[in-house]
């Protein structure tokens, strides 16, 4: 008998090859895909937090702006050279401005501190400039996270939040110049440059604390430090000490300090722990602590004062309704060694440390842990300084910065 194989059999088995190779191709492809989108550093994230980004009533961003931007979204740098952070570890922010030599002298102590390498330094820049971030990048003695203010005025250079073509100056009236802005308490129009100091400030706790994917299920504290803070090599392991003996020492403490909350001074010596209003050099506070402050954005935004710590003083902390207490050892393991202002100090002809360097005393106990946890605490009550009642220095009243500080607040919710 002749071999017989019927056609439209053969056509059919065809298709059902054909329809199961394709759908095959189709999964794979969309394997592909997904991990080429999972294995990008940050990139569905960063579509999904722009996504909400684009609902808040915030700065139209050009091309510079939009790459600094996704540069947020990078792993740290030297996970190859510290794989794993200590599981108590203190999370370190250093905000930082343009003040490359200040940098140098605060990274350099940061290279000396105990127990550096256990953590990750976020380094938070006020928009872009090639020797801060040429600094940062020459970090190697822990991991290290680089984040860049987005809306910074330094990145919008003619527009606003930088200087817009028709913004009013000085003392300028709007009605009769035409131009546009809004006055402080003293009649003053807005500085970009200075103003930048405060929206740095909210950006960074806000991007920190609830954008960034290293810090969402951190719940301990984060360490703040400035450019132009020296760090002692006992402070980190003081630190821990400090976090670890609040809840009984200091129950009320919002938080921990390196340093007194006057600058000026190097600690009182004692062999007790000092229990004081919060500082601006080397402070640190928990997640709960931070859910209190985003709370009071309004307060935040809209007091008139370009200055973040004064008006945390004089409106944010007041309104707690309680003593804001930080809690530090008897000697300081921080320094603040600026001699000149925020936008000093940025070139070589414009030297705002002597000889070009910082000639800070760090003594054998500088070197260990000084706080004992057998010691009690001393309690500073009605300090001098900005309190509830103080209106500020100006500066801010500009409503198109109340707004963009608010928007910061709502980025990430």
């Amino acid at each position: 008998m002749a071999n017989y194989k019927n056609p439209r059999l053969k056509n059919a088995a065809f298709k059902r090859f054909l329809s199961v190779v394709l759908v095959t191709l189709s999964v794979v492809s969309l394997l592909i895909v997904s991990l080429r989108i999972d294995t990008t550093p940050g990139l569905s994230e960063s579509v999904v937090i722009q996504s909400g980004m684009e609902k808040l009533n915030l700065p139209k961003r050009n091309e510079f702006s939009i790459r600094l931007e996704e540069r947020n979204w990078l792993p740290p740098r030297n996970m190859d050279l510290y794989p794993k952070l200590a599981k108590d570890h203190i999370t370190i922010v250093l905000y930082v401005h343009n003040r490359p030599q200040y940098l140098q002298v605060a990274v350099k102590s940061l290279s000396n501190v105990v127990g550096i390498s256990e953590t990750l330094l976020i380094v938070s820049h006020d928009g872009y400039f090639e020797e801060m971030n040429k600094i940062v990048e020459g970090i190697k003695f822990c991991q290290v996270k680089q984040i860049f203010a987005p809306y910074s005025p330094h990145v919008f250079t003619h527009s606003f939040p930088g200087v817009s073509p028709n913004d009013c100056k000085g003392k300028d009236d709007a009605g009769k110049k035409h131009c546009t802005g809004n006055p402080d308490q003293y009649g003053n129009h807005r500085s970009p440059k200075i103003v930048s100091l405060k929206h740095h400030w909210w950006w960074m706790m806000n991007t920190v604390w609830d954008g960034l994917k290293e810090i969402r299920g951190h719940n301990g504290h984060i360490l703040f430090i400035e450019e132009d803070h020296f760090i002692f090599p006992n402070a980190y392991r003081n630190l821990q000490l400090l976090v670890s003996l609040k809840p009984d020492k200091c129950p009320d403490c919002y938080a921990a300090n390196l340093a007194p909350c006057d600058v000026n001074l190097r600690g009182e010596g004692w062999d007790s722990l000092i229990a004081e209003r919060m500082g601006n050099v080397g402070y640190a506070f928990n997640r709960t602590v931070w859910r209190k402050i985003h709370r009071k954005a309004k307060e935040f935004c809209f007091f008139d004062d370009y200055n973040w710590d004064i008006t945390m003083w004089a409106t944010v902390f007041p309104s707690f309704g309680n003593p804001v207490y930080t809690l530090r050892g008897p000697r300081t393991s921080a320094v603040h060694f600026g001699k000149c202002g925020l936008h000093q100090g940025q070139g070589k002809n414009n030297d705002c440390i002597d000889n070009g360097s910082v000639n800070i005393q760090v003594d054998a106990t500088d070197k260990v842990v000084n706080i004992r946890s057998e010691w009690d605490v001393e309690v500073y009550e009605n300090q001098q300084g900005y309190k509830a009642g103080f209106k500020g220095w100006g500066g801010w009243g500009d409503n198109r910065d109340h707004q963009l500080c608010s928007s910061f607040a709502q980025m990430y919710h």
